[in-house]
């Protein structure tokens, strides 16, 4: 018979137990909470970073529950899953006794963006449940630890470390290979480690990752991989992204890398890749995005794309590409970036662009492309336009560009383009960027310009432009580079600059203007280049600019200023370091005040970490744009337009204008000098002896003056001294003889009647020569060192060949002394054919 309170009881007991037992684990449970917010806490007061750019762990304190801070992930249980610490520039205090070691549970690892500065932690292997693990340009350096390569459950890796420059150190493959340790990551789907120097060569780390058969990412940028790029990786089916810019791979791209199933990104840029890149790779029906640039050895062309291709981003720059860019290029309906730019394509540009809807950037300067331009009204998203450097041709029209609101930067110098400047142009909102110099573009320069209120660079140099300078570009507040020479403007420049003013470059250059310099061009204080040469302005000197402290270009070249020039004590051209004052009628005494102001004529070559900056201006700092001044000077006799001006292009030269008196000692402070002109004045006195400080110096014309005495010895010292010009002045005496005097021409020195020897055909009265040297033979001076020499070997060589008791005691003496320095070496009789000889033998 049953018992009917036995299931009762059950029930009763079974109640129990699950109170019992939950009590005991929610206290468990309880208890880790806690543990683990007061590990956090720890964490947080171990670590360095900077409070006020914090928006995670200044947060953090005990009155809030952890899992609600920010940074922090737990599942349902309260265990923190995750932790993201990136960007909170943390820049110490992290180590192996870190208490983030202690989080068992840790899945997700986010430290990116920090400033450690120190080498990873080696117990990453406590955290075996990880997952995410991203490490990536947070200032980490020296070894990865192997210990890594045990998390096996990892599906995303990234430790690259692209800002590696800034710590001197980077991070390192170096105690063991990649193989050993991508070896356990089984589970791995993205691999980063851009920036890592790994060195393999290309079947070993190739080979490595053939193991990661589920890897979906590959980014292994600047790791100093080598090449061949191995056909192996194609095995890899599951690779969606392969990002090996900037290795040094050398060589060709297999055609097999057009199997991939699912490849939708490909970089190789900078990897030095040879041969034909195989047109299929480019025909993939998955392929968006592909980056070949920098290959200056790679060729190629672009094939016939088919409908609906995916493209989003093809980029072939500064290759050997070359061809006709095809008519189905429309079929490209996604494409938002096209950058052909430095390659030879050629033909003309397919009217079927015009569909190409999606398309923000279009790069094809530098090639050969010809005929007009098409419309490009259609594409409304374009933000930056290049076109170039090539040859095109016909007009701009307002159907060109009508429409474009999205537009920044048109550049379209350098080609054969004609016709005057639609009013389309200036009537884009957000255009900031405008450089149409060297074509044939004529007109005046549309009044509509006024209406544009934030733009940064209007270059239309080297144009048949016309009329007078509108008012409305000297009183923008905006313009950083208005660049107007070689057209032809005439009329005086607008006085109205405003107070306001941002000019860096200010360039009217060969035109036909008049009048003065206005004097609220004093307002753009940081003006880098002045360039009012060749024009017919008719003013003093104008020392009111003195206040620009920014100033490193001043030509006035060719103009009819006049006056002396002075300086105030107060002048701040700290910076200038071009100076061209000639062909004007300057007169006075050269400006030695103004000489110990101009700093930069003086520092050293590494001053201010200067060596390599260009003169430009950089408009955009996000945005791209970037204008390079170029500054034409006359150097050695020749016009010589320097496109990209070094800092340490030095330059002066106030020659053709009427100063007299002595050249200023001033002026022999200028040791970082390097073209120098005085020519075509009234200088008298003797060529200072403190000339040999201008040590850079590389063209010196004093010529055409009144300067008398012997020329200073010290200019044998200028080493670098190519071009020299002391002709038609008073100098007198003998040429200097030394290793630069010599080898310039006599016309270097011509018109100088007490001027002798060498080059000059006269002699110096007085002096004694030598035998002269025959026009067909050579001097008994060399003559002399010649036999001195061949008899000297004789009296060396006779004896041992003639004289066998020398050569055996010649020979002693060599074993002798090769027995001393070494002495594994010993002396040791052995006899031949019945005669003894005495032989060196080495000893192991």
């Amino acid at each position: 018979m049953r018992n009917p309170h036995v299931p009762f009881l059950s029930i009763i007991f079974c109640y129990c137990f699950w109170i019992h037992h939950s009590v005991y684990f929610t206290g468990v449970s309880g208890q880790i909470v806690e543990d683990q917010q007061q590990s956090l806490l720890k964490l947080k007061n171990s670590l360095e970073f900077e409070h006020e750019k914090s928006s995670k762990l200044v947060y953090w304190n005990s009155s809030i529950d952890c899992c609600e801070w920010r940074g922090v992930t737990c599942d349902e249980e309260g265990h923190v899953i995750g932790l993201d610490l990136s960007g909170e520039s943390i820049n110490g205090g992290f180590d192996n006794s870190s208490n983030l070691f202690s989080l068992q549970n840790l899945q997700i690892l986010n430290l990116a963006d920090n400033k450690f500065s120190s080498e990873i932690p080696s117990r990453f292997n406590n955290l075996k449940n990880l997952t995410y693990l991203n490490l990536s340009n947070a200032g980490f350096m020296g070894q990865i630890p192997i210990e890594i390569s045990s998390l096996t459950r990892l599906v995303t890796l990234d430790i690259s470390s692209l800002d590696s420059y800034l710590y001197g150190q980077p991070l390192k493959l170096e105690n063991f290979d990649l193989q050993m340790l991508v070896q356990n990551l089984t589970m791995i789907r993205q691999l980063y480690m851009d920036s890592v120097i790994v060195k393999a060569q290309g079947n070993e780390w190739c080979n490595a990752l053939l193991k990661l058969v589920s890897l979906q990412e590959l980014s292994m940028s600047n790791c100093n991989l080598s090449g061949p790029l191995d056909h192996s990786l194609t095995r890899l089916e599951n690779l969606s992204i392969i990002r090996l810019d900037e290795n040094n791979l050398s060589s060709p791209v297999s055609e097999t890398f057009a199997n991939f199933p699912n490849l939708t990104t490909l970089h190789l840029s900078s990897c030095r890749l040879t041969g034909k890149f195989p047109k299929k790779i480019l025909q993939l029906a998955t392929l968006s995005d592909i980056d070949l640039s920098f290959n200056y050895d790679l060729y190629g062309s672009l094939p016939e794309f088919p409908p609906n291709g995916p493209f989003q981003t093809l980029i072939v720059s500064h290759t050997r590409f070359s061809g006709v860019l095809p008519a189905s290029i429309n079929n490209l309906g996604q494409l938002s970036t096209l950058d052909l730019s430095n390659s030879h394509f050629n033909g003309t540009l397919p009217s079927s662009m015009s569909r190409l809807g999606e398309l923000t950037y279009l790069l094809l300067s530098f090639n050969n492309f010809t005929g007009p331009i098409p419309s490009l009204n259609m594409s409304r998203n374009l933000i930056h336009l290049d076109l170039s450097h090539n040859d095109f041709t016909g007009s701009i029209t307002s159907v060109h560009l009508e429409g474009l609101r999205e537009l920044v930067l048109v550049d379209l110098q350098d080609n054969l383009l004609n016709g005057s400047l639609p009013s389309s142009l200036f009537s884009l909102p957000l255009l900031r960027s405008i450089q149409l110099s060297n074509n044939s573009l004529s007109g005046s320069i549309p009044q509509f310009l006024c209406n544009h209120s934030s733009l940064l660079v209007l270059d239309v140099s080297y144009n048949l432009f016309n009329g007078t300078i509108p008012e409305c570009l000297t009183q923008s507040e905006t313009l950083v580079v208005l660049n107007l020479q070689h057209n032809k403007f005439h009329g005086s420049i607008p006085d109205k600059f405003p107070v306001s003013c941002a000019l860096k470059t200010l360039d009217f250059n060969n035109n036909l203007l008049k009048g003065t310099i206005p004097k609220s061009l004093a307002n753009c204080t940081s003006l880098e280049v002045l360039d009012l040469g060749n024009n017919q302005v008719d003013d003093g000197f104008p020392d009111f600019l003195n206040t620009i402290s920014t100033l490193r270009v001043m030509v006035l070249r060719r103009n009819k200023f006049h006056g002396q020039i002075q300086c105030t004590t107060k002048s701040t051209w700290h910076m200038l370091q071009i100076v061209d004052l000639a062909f004007n009628n300057f007169n006075g005494l050269l400006p030695g005040n103004c000489f110990k102001t101009w700093k930069a004529m003086m520092l050293g070559e590494y001053h201010g970490g200067t060596k390599l900056n260009h003169i430009g201006s950089q408009v955009l700092t996000f945005g791209g744009i970037y204008y390079q001044d170029s500054v034409t000077l006359t150097i050695k006799g020749l016009q010589l337009e320097f496109v990209k001006v070094l800092s340490l292009i030095t330059s002066v030269d106030f020659s053709s204008n009427n100063f007299h008196g002595t050249i200023p000692e001033e002026l022999m402070n200028f040791k970082r000098i390097i073209f120098l002109n005085l020519s075509h004045n009234a200088l008298e006195g003797q060529i200072p002896s403190s000339i040999g400080n201008l040590k850079q110096i590389e063209s010196l014309d004093l010529s055409s003056n009144n300067l008398d005495g012997e020329i200073p010895t010290q200019l044998e010292n200028l080493n670098f001294l190519s071009y020299l010009n002391l002709s038609f002045n008073h100098l007198e005496g003998k040429i200097p003889v030394g290793t630069q005097l010599q080898s310039f021409d006599a016309s270097s020195f011509a018109g100088n009647v007490e001027l002798c020897g060498p080059p000059l055909i006269k002699n110096c009265s007085g002096e004694i020569h030598g035998l002269p040297m025959s026009p067909h033979g050579i001097g008994w001076n060399i003559l002399r060192a010649e036999l001195g020499f061949v008899l000297g070997l004789g009296l060396v060589i006779g004896p041992l060949l003639f004289w066998k008791q020398w050569r055996q005691h010649y020979w002693q003496r060599v074993d002798f002394i090769l027995c001393c320095i070494f002495p594994q070496l010993s002396l040791e009789y052995e006899t031949r054919g019945g005669h003894g000889y005495q032989v060196l033998r080495w000893r192991y």
